[in-house]
């Protein structure tokens, strides 16, 4: 029997081997999809990583360290300032690899406490239904209701700025479309044969979640993460905007677009910049998540 095979016996019985058969799948189809891909987007998103990663090694000069005598430098190859200064000459491209750092970070870890609990709550929604289902889901509903910027904006003012509370705040407000799509994922997986013998046959709920569902939602998890990164970035960006994000003088995308506000026409690479830095980060973030989508779903990638 061929490797294909035993995966499409492994998908029909459903439980732990339908999962790590359709995470096999899933592997061998990302590997041949590379025509496909989004490369410049996986790019973009490789190079802000890289740049989170690696930031006091790649950036040339201190972000925060200003220079008087070299303010306002155009962006130029023959100067030592690659893509100029802004009104306290600091460096632009240093500046620009920290606030990579800041952007990266965020929208990473914002996913993530947003994917936590939404799959907190879909997995207690789906799987106890009943009562317990319908308050969830009006809870979610009424989140959803809320206007999401006042909120930020109204809980970072109140507590002091850091890294932490925007991570936080931004999280906390955006886990409802996890918990929705993943609920219905949760009530599909519940009906199915093998949840049903798991059940009849005494496992514990614990059990069952861990083996049977979050296995098989890792995938739709992962789609939502990827473009949630995106809408991550740019509240972080607002917030910092509006000087509610990390704490000046720390570099961000945001508040080098706030300070930039003055020298919309005499220095055009200040708002330039970080404005394409953002821009380029969020459309990439977008469409590999709807590659990702697309792969992870055969009835797409067929139409």
């Amino acid at each position: 029997m061929t490797t294909g095979s035993l995966h499409a016996v492994a998908l029909a019985l459903g439980g732990p081997l339908a999962a790590k058969a359709r995470f096999a799948a899933t592997v061998k189809g990302l590997r041949g999809a590379s025509r496909g891909a989004p490369k410049f987007s996986l790019l973009v998103l490789t190079a802000a990583v890289i740049c989170a990663l690696f930031a006091p090694h790649l950036a040339p000069y201190d972000p925060i360290k200003t220079s008087p005598a070299n303010a306002l430098l155009a962006p130029s190859l023959s100067l030592n300032h690659l893509l100029g200064t802004d009104h306290l000459g600091r460096d632009i491209l240093s500046r620009l690899i920290y606030g990579a750092r800041i952007s990266v970070t965020i929208g990473f870890l914002a996913v993530f406490v947003a994917g936590a609990v939404g799959v907190l709550i879909a997995v207690v929604s789906g799987l106890f239904q009943g009562w317990v289902d319908r308050v969830l889901m009006r809870f979610t509903d009424a989140f959803l209701a809320l206007p999401y910027l006042m909120i930020a904006v109204t809980v970072i003012s109140m507590l002091k700025p850091s890294l932490l509370n925007v991570v936080l705040v931004i999280g906390l407000l955006r886990w409802m479309d996890y918990a929705r799509i993943l609920r219905g994922e949760v009530l599909r997986l519940a009906e199915m044969d093998f949840v049903r013998l798991a059940v009849v046959a005494g496992c514990s709920r614990l059990h069952i979640i861990g083996r049977h569902i979050l296995p098989n939602v890792i995938n739709t998890w992962l789609v939502l993460a990827t473009l949630g990164v995106g809408s991550a970035v740019i509240s972080e960006a607002t917030l910092s905007f509006l000087g509610l994000g990390v704490p000046r003088p720390l570099a961000s995308w945001g508040a080098m677009l706030a300070e930039s506000q003055k020298y919309l026409y005499t220095a055009w690479w200040l708002p330039l910049i970080p404005g394409v830095a953002i821009s380029l980060l969020v459309m990439s973030s977008n469409l590999t998540g709807d590659w990702l989508r697309d792969r992870f779903d055969p009835t797409r990638r067929q139409l």
